[in-house]
């Protein structure tokens, strides 16, 4: 893989406007707040956090489907923030997507054929047959077959569909796929095949995949980098390996506290922590300092006045958490460390 990065994001910022309570006036909602991310050719990066978080409009600003508020999103040397939302078809081809819902994200009148091959009409020149035939391809590499290209997503299961889905998004063999929670509406054992398939199609392809999501264990499984996204920023990233066994800011411990444990009484204890934790905050609640300190059993008096910036992390990656700066301080690693071996 190149070292310079296919998608290259830089102090993003996502703004949404609207009116709140019984106020006439528009307000502004800050839902992604100066994040910085890079994406090399052939890899898939993790972006993880609750609902709310931020990732979907990073997501759908990298689409094109939102524009940045600032900052600037680079993809292939060209620079589609300043396109807003009107990405040349070039750049539309190559970057493609896949969304959360099998059941809303195909149209329910088209044909599996109409609906694998629209890509292939609108981008390329190939005529029907020439389209029906690559059709027949995308769907042999997902695991389906040509005999299901005359039937219409109401005759699939869940999994099934979202193959589908996964086949449009491949047929113009784009550079970036954007998954954004492509298994979370689908049962564990079709989860599975679903990560699975993209998995072989990642390392087939080379293709890089910028993957949506709030489960840490499934993004470690498939990822080979993982950010963390907590009220519209990045407060944590480096390798899968490196985040998952040894968080380094206090919510990544928090999400991987989240992960089911096999056994009962270590359970019930994250089950209590969890309940004696203060109440989320909503982007608005955050006005100055560190944007995690009212849920942080860590949290010092500057976390209060000042936000952290992004400190290396032993292992790889950087995290922004004041408790890195001080190397004798050993309550962070000992205590972050507790979720790796619980």
């Amino acid at each position: 893989m190149s070292d310079q990065p296919l998608l290259d994001i830089r102090e993003l910022q996502v703004t949404y406007w609207g009116r709140s309570g019984l106020s006439m006036r528009r307000q502004p909602f800050h839902a992604v707040k100066g994040a910085t991310l890079t994406l090399k050719a052939g890899e898939t990066l993790g972006l993880v956090g609750e609902s709310g978080s931020g990732k979907s409009s990073i997501a759908n600003a990298v689409l094109g489907l939102v524009p940045a508020s600032a900052g600037s999103i680079r993809f292939d040397g060209v620079d589609l923030s300043a396109m807003k939302t009107h990405y040349p078809g070039e750049v539309r081809k190559q970057i493609q997507a896949v969304f959360q819902d099998p059941f809303s994200s195909l149209n329910p009148s088209m044909t599996v054929e109409d609906i694998v091959s629209e890509p292939l009409r609108v981008h390329t020149g190939m005529n029907r047959a020439e389209r029906r035939a690559r059709a027949a391809e995308l769907l042999e590499m997902v695991s389906l077959s040509a005999e299901h290209l005359s039937r219409h997503p109401h005759q699939f299961s869940g999994g099934q569909r979202q193959r589908i889905a996964i086949a449009s998004a491949l047929a113009l063999e784009p550079k970036l796929v954007v998954l954004d929670e492509p298994v979370s509406a689908l049962d564990v054992s079709t989860q599975n095949q679903i990560i699975n398939l993209l998995y072989e199609r990642r390392d087939a392809l080379g293709i890089a995949y910028l993957l949506i999501a709030h489960d840490l264990a499934l993004v470690h499984h498939i990822s080979n980098r993982i950010a963390v996204m907590y009220l519209g920023h990045i407060v944590e990233e480096g390798p899968s390996d490196r985040v998952y066994s040894a968080p380094a800011h206090p919510y990544t411990k928090a999400l991987l506290d989240a992960v089911p444990l096999l056994d009962p009484e270590k359970q019930r204890l994250r089950r209590a922590a969890r309940k004696r934790a203060p109440p989320n905050e909503t982007p608005r609640d955050v006005s100055s300092g560190c944007p995690y300190k009212n849920r942080c059993r860590w949290a010092m008096a500057r976390c209060h006045s000042e936000a952290p910036p992004m400190f290396a992390v032993e292992g790889g990656g950087a995290a922004s958490c004041f408790l890195l700066t001080d190397p004798g301080n050993t309550a962070n690693n000992d205590k972050l460390k507790e979720s790796a071996t619980q």
